[in-house]
């Protein structure tokens, strides 16, 4: 018998706004601007979580926290990924690993990227070595490159869980 195994994508993009923290794998970092959107706009756990979702085939973010309901407004994006980790619990799986990547000219994240891993992989109970977050720029190409938001993809390796219960931390 073949594993069931699934993969995912997702992907998020935000534009910068004066006035909000900015907020990016649960971590909030010191810049100027933040990020707009009806929840805190973390564009790594929004990606993360339509990657999950995809890969356990229930669907993306907006179908299960549409911008159209006020209960998400300001919603913390820790707490989205949290219910999405008990979906897919629900559904029968388990997160194997997380691969992302943070396109962003500025601010500089690689000194936030451990903390970022550490607790996402709180949220989706495994250990931080199995969510990966790289960062990278966009050569000053596009709305990116242009400094005006952020974007982030992500890659979700799902397993078909055995039956054990386990509980996110958020």
């Amino acid at each position: 018998m073949k594993p069931d195994i699934r993969i995912g994508v997702g992907y998020d993009s935000h534009r910068f706004v004066a006035g909000r923290p900015l907020v990016l794998g649960g971590i909030i970092i010191a810049y100027e601007m933040g990020l707009d959107g009806h929840s805190d706009a973390d564009v790594l756990l929004h990606a993360i979580a339509d990657a999950v979702l995809g890969a356990a085939g229930l669907g993306d973010i907006g179908r299960h926290f549409p911008d159209t309901d006020d209960r998400f407004k300001d919603m913390q994006s820790t707490k989205l990924l949290a219910d999405v980790f008990k979906k897919i619990v629900v559904a029968g799986y388990q997160v194997g690993n997380i691969d992302s990547v943070i396109i962003a000219e500025k601010p500089k994240l690689a000194p936030h990227l451990e903390a970022m891993s550490s607790k996402i992989g709180r949220i989706l109970v495994v250990p931080a070595d199995c969510v990966s977050i790289k960062a990278t720029t966009n050569e000053k190409m596009g709305f990116v490159g242009r400094e005006e938001g952020i974007a982030a993809i992500a890659t979700a390796l799902l397993y078909k869980d055995d039956g054990t219960v386990i509980q996110s931390d958020k």
